[in-house]
């Protein structure tokens, strides 16, 4: 009876540290699974929304920001109306875009994230339009290029329907004018 006891308490503590072994595997994998679907949602979510506020582009952003977010982000409604700064007074033929992601946390049963990224574009490929050149002066614009605001951001998100979106972007700080 005593090598049964010992034998069955053997057994049943291998298996309970196997579960727990094979439970934080499976929740490091959806963690790192979650983490590269949020990564990928936001570096080509925010390329995208760049590329619509300085070059115009008619992109749909719904596969990356929900409908309710777009609504009322104040650069985009700029953008579309005609009042951006770059479509306005310069020819921009592309940028370098880049993400930082700086901190990031959802858990694997979760459908909501929440992550602060660094929003910059250290070079862009553009110039002033010659017809804009004394009202950019007056202005007070750079002649030599456009610059893109370096900024941190809080960023809330959702899962829906399988697909991450992004709900909501925050403005934490403006880093420099780059």
């Amino acid at each position: 009876m005593k090598y049964l006891r010992r034998l069955v308490w053997y057994i049943s503590s291998r298996l309970l540290i196997l579960f727990c072994v094979l439970g934080l595997m499976t929740m490091a994998f959806y963690f790192s699974m979650n983490a590269t679907n949020i990564y990928i949602i936001l570096k080509d979510g925010m390329a995208k929304r760049a590329q619509v506020v300085m070059m115009g582009a008619d992109e749909n952003l719904n596969a990356y920001f929900s409908p309710a977010y777009l609504e009322r982000d104040a650069l985009l409604i700029e953008a579309r109306s005609g009042g951006s700064v770059y479509q306005n007074y310069y020819t921009i033929k592309g940028f370098d875009h880049r993400i930082n992601l700086d901190s990031f946390w959802c858990w694997p049963w979760e459908d909501t994230a929440r992550a602060t990224i660094t929003e910059r574009i250290p070079a862009i490929d553009g110039k002033l339009k010659s017809s804009m050149r004394e009202q950019a002066a007056a202005t007070g614009l750079s002649l030599t290029g456009p610059k893109w605001q370096t900024t941190q951001y809080s960023v809330a998100m959702s899962r829906e329907n399988g697909q991450w979106r992004i709900k909501n972007l925050q403005t934490i700080k403006i880093l420099d004018a780059n």
